[in-house]
């Protein structure tokens, strides 16, 4: 496996299609067919299912890009340092997704004050292989819910306590309560897919679909589409409510009779990275201050 591979693959895997990451990698269609063949043959798997009108990633080549991008940035990151010969410290955090990511701006400010060669790198990876590559050490730690059974390597650092809401746009008819009840619930709902929300909240969607007709009912592939569906006004839907990290322009209202999650951060108790113990106190901080400004109005 060598870079060159790597850059065709990512680059295919980003534009799906071959005749743009030809113009975009500046070589030629064939070269690029030939490295992702020879990749697909040293991984002994298919990476794209191609057909003469599109090309799409298979199951291995969405398991597998995060792992690629992984192997290129630490290749491309070890050849800039060696030749600087300066010492960086990379540091990989993992989220889920965009609303995770809104948390990072402020931590990462500080602690790239506090540590000048920090070279953060964020993976946004929507699968739950994510808390796999914080066990296998890909990265050092990732936001998440918490899980009930976790394998013994990895400790979890709770930054919050997260009740699931209900999250619609202003001008739903459930955007007039402060507070719900699953009794209350009503209207369409917007249910995401399960890789991509916790194991409580998904079966508590399932209970709400199995009382609502098909016409009811809207599904989504990951948060993201998700929202935006809610921001258009075609229904509800349930997600745990972190603060800092809620959409501006739709309501967040708490159903009381919901189980109330625990929103931190997983990390391997034997990883003894320079930085990472600071970065769970900054990540502390930050939401805790986040909760005292909601709590002050501000």
């Amino acid at each position: 496996m060598n870079t060159i591979q790597l850059e065709c693959f990512i680059t295919v895997a980003e534009h799906l299609n071959f005749s743009r990451a030809s113009e975009i990698l500046k070589i030629t269609q064939p070269a690029v067919s030939h490295q992702i063949r020879s990749l697909e043959e040293e991984l002994g798997v298919k990476l794209f299912k191609r057909t003469s009108k599109n090309v799409s990633l298979t199951p291995e080549g969405i398991q597998f890009f995060p792992d690629a991008e992984l192997i290129l940035k630490t290749a491309f990151s070890a050849k800039e340092r060696l030749g600087r010969h300066e010492d960086f410290i990379s540091f990989d955090v993992g989220c889920h997704n965009h609303m995770e990511l809104n948390l990072l701006p402020p931590v990462l400010k500080k602690l790239s004050e506090e540590f000048p060669l920090l070279r953060p790198s964020i993976h946004m990876v929507p699968f739950p292989s994510l808390l796999g590559q914080v066990e296998n050490q890909q990265i050092l730690s990732a936001f998440a819910i918490k899980e009930t059974q976790r394998k013994s390597s990895l400790s979890f650092r709770e930054l919050c306590s997260a009740p699931i809401a209900c999250v619609c746009s202003p001008e739903h008819p459930l955007a007039r309560n402060k507070v719900l009840t699953q009794d209350m619930l009503s209207g369409n709902i917007v249910v995401c897919s399960p890789r991509h929300i916790p194991a409580p909240l998904f079966s508590i969607q399932g209970r709400i679909l199995s009382g609502l007709l098909p016409q009811q009912q809207y599904f989504s592939e990951n948060i993201e589409s998700t929202l935006i569906l809610v921001k258009a006004g075609l229904g509800y839907t349930l997600y745990p409510d972190v603060f800092p990290a809620r959409e501006k322009d739709l309501r967040y209202i708490p159903v009381k009779d919901l189980p109330v999650l625990s929103f931190g951060i997983y990390y391997r108790y034997d990883n003894d990275h320079p930085v990472l113990k600071r970065f769970l106190k900054l990540c502390e901080d930050s939401l805790l201050s986040s909760a005292a400004e909601r709590e002050a109005g501000i």
